[in-house]
Parts: C-alpha cells; structure tokens; sequence
C-alpha cells in the first residue's frame, strides 16, 4: 500500500496510542467522580487538555474539548448570536433588527463544515486568486460595520494554501478600533480552522491573532474524535450541547480522556519536528512532482511555490476523469483522492476548484495528492511512477476510442 490522502486521515501515532492505552482499562473511571482513582483521571485529563493548549501558546482553561474539527466549528459560530443570559444559553438565529448586511465573512474555499454554518446567517464569501489565496481587498469591500465574525482557515483541506491571517487579524482590529470611536459596540471575531495546518506549521494564537482556532487531532496522528476550539478571553459562546456542564458549559457530556491524552502527545510530537518534516515532504514532492511531469498528459499543479503546506501537491489531468484513475491507482495499491473526503463520497464536484477558476474538464481530472509519516522516497518514486502509468493508459483509451 502506497497511502496519499494524509489530509483525510492519518494512523495514530505509537506514541500517542501507548500513552491512550491505559485510559481504555486500567484508569476508565469518569473524571467528574469524586474517589480518589477518578480525580487523578480528571489531573491527567487537564494536563493533557493545557498541554495541547500550551502548544499553541494558551492555556487550559482557554479550549474546549470537542468530537473534532466539525463540533468545533459549529461551536465558534455560536458567537455570531448573543447569548441570552450568563448560563449560555443560546439564539440560534441572529437578532431580528439587523438587515441584509452581512454578520458572517468566510472564503469561498472554506471546508463544508465551516460553509454550512456561513449559510444560516446572513453572509457574504471572499474571493480568491487562481492558488486559493485571499483577496485582501474584497474582504475589506465586504466588511460591514454589523459584521461579527470572519472565518478564513490557516491552511486549505485541498490546496495546502496557507492564509496570510496575521494581516486580516490587523485589518479586525483597525475594524473594532473604528467601531469603538464611532459607538459601534458590536463584537467582530476572527476564527480560523486550523485542521491541516499543526503538521507543519508552528502555532501561535497570539501570533496568529485570532479569537477562535479549530484544531483536530485526526489530522495530527492523533485519534479520530477528538478535537479542540481555542476561545479568546471575552467571546461570547452558546453550547451546541447541553447536560451536565463539562467544559464550561460550552461542551456536555464525559470527558474522552484518552483522546484528548493521545491528541496532546500527537501534536507534541509533531510540534518537535516541524522543521525536519518540512524539508523532507519538500523532497518528496519534487519527486512526485518530477514523475508526474513525464505524463502523456501535461499536469497542471495547482498549489502555490510559496505560502502552502509542503505535503500537499494537487494536481489536475485535464480532459481525464479523476474518479477512473482512482480507481486504477487503488488496483495497484496507490490510494488518493479527489479532494475533500465527505465531499467525494458524495460525487460533488469541489466547490474549491471551481472558486479557483478551473473549469468543469480541469474539475473531473483534478487529484489531491498529500504525503505523510507514511510515505518514503522509494514509496513516492514507485507512486509517480504507477499514477504516470495510469494517466497514460486514460489518455491513450480516450484517444483509441
């Protein structure tokens, strides 16, 4: 098996599972019990939880643990509406005095868990450039004095684009600082859904300047289910979930210790290696790249020389059909993918490349090729070398016929 859709999952690391292993058996007692066995469980659980917290330069208290990236998402756009009184509790639907005046900004090439909430508010989308970077200038065309949050991830789920949010954290706080001269008390949030991103990147939520930060340990070489949101001090959220107050409220029901314990070691693991993965999937993608460019087909690359991830390299066949070559590369042990996975599995087309300008034929030949722990130099040469082949073996079908 040569595995190429890391951005759709990774396998749990060992060390992440050796450290998961005895909150299954040994130490299974509910953190919110009162003996003694169950409040070192709940010490664990908050080590872990300030840990992960550390390593984006927070603390404990500032995440609430969630089932993954999606939970997290629906969660911080809970601020968009204002809770009603000091136990949280939500309005769903925005207040009925504001008009058509967009509350919510969010790039048109957002992941559908982030898009599918953009949607039950009035919203407008930012454009991009042909490499999925952000307008800058339409995001500030957009920007309304009743906005309350901006939503742009720090790294693309099909491009590896990576997001200048610094710069936009700049601009949203020349924003807030407007709105305070004028009078204008009404909140302005920047979130980001940082899924992809603590691989290779170096997190700092000061750094970043954001109020809200998704992270996700399935994408880290941690477990499915387990996720986090980072909340600044002052934002304002509802529970997506009510019952017996874990998390502040924010987020009922038993604490997943051993995800949250596996989802600290991952992503301190990674966080070590930053540097030298980087320049290992900066190689392995120019060999890819190299083999790739041998096709009978001319490949066109889709993510930009600067500012993406160094794993992703998406490429599209023009006049080919993604979903044939997928299933002749899963024949020779190669699995990839055309974008993101719940989308795929659904035969959409992506939402992602058609807000970068390809055109339908360019949309159905497109493949998201992303490495990982996983793949090696052997692995990726031989990988090139079968997608080659099988590229070739479509163009010369479609030119028989």
């Amino acid at each position: 098996m040569i595995y190429l859709d890391h951005a759709a999952a990774t396998p749990v690391s060992k060390k992440a599972l050796d450290a998961m292993i005895p909150f299954f058996s040994d130490n299974f007692f509910n953190p919110s019990a009162a003996y003694y066995p169950a409040k070192l469980v709940r010490e664990q659980y908050e080590a872990a939880k300030a840990k992960i917290a550390n390593l984006i330069g927070a603390k404990g208290n500032d995440l609430v643990i969630t089932s993954g990236a999606t939970e997290a998402n629906n969660l911080a756009f809970t601020a968009v509406s204002t809770p009603v009184n000091e136990k949280h509790e939500a309005r769903v639907q925005p207040p009925k005095d504001f008009d058509n005046s967009p509350l919510v900004l969010a790039l048109e090439t957002e992941h559908s868990a982030v898009l599918e909430n953009v949607k039950r508010f009035p919203h407008a989308l930012v454009k991009v450039n042909k490499y999925g970077e952000i307008s800058i200038d339409d995001l500030k065309e957009k920007l309304s004095e009743k906005t309350r949050l901006i939503s742009v991830s720090l790294a693309n789920n099909e491009l590896g684009t990576v997001q200048p949010l610094a710069e936009i954290a700049e601009l949203v706080r020349e924003e807030r600082m407007n709105r305070l001269k004028s009078g204008n008390l009404t909140p302005l949030y920047l979130h980001s859904d940082a899924s992809q991103a603590p691989n290779l990147l170096d997190l700092s939520v000061s750094r970043l300047g954001v109020d809200l930060l998704t992270l996700n340990a399935a994408k880290v070489y941690g477990p499915k289910g387990v996720g986090a949101l980072y909340v600044a001090h002052g934002v304002k959220l509802s529970p997506v979930s009510f019952g017996g107050g874990q998390e502040n409220g924010l987020r009922s029901g038993t604490e997943n210790v051993a995800g949250v314990v596996g989802f600290a070691t991952a992503f301190e693991e990674a966080k070590k290696h930053l540097s030298s993965e980087r320049k290992k999937y900066e190689k392995l993608t120019k060999i890819l790249e190299t083999e790739l460019k041998q096709s009978k087909v001319e490949p066109k690359f889709l993510k930009p020389k600067k500012s993406s991830l160094a794993n992703f390299l998406p490429v599209c066949f023009p006049g080919l059909d993604a979903e044939r070559l997928i299933y002749k590369l899963e024949e020779k042990g190669v699995y990839v993918s055309t974008g993101a996975a719940c989308a795929a599995s659904k035969g959409k087309k992506s939402h992602v490349l058609k807000a970068i300008g390809l055109s339908d034929a360019e949309i159905a030949g497109s493949l998201r090729l992303t490495l990982g722990k996983l793949n090696t130099e052997d692995d990726v040469r031989l990988a090139g070398k079968l997608i080659r082949e099988a590229v070739d073996e479509e163009f010369e079908r479609l030119n028989n016929v």
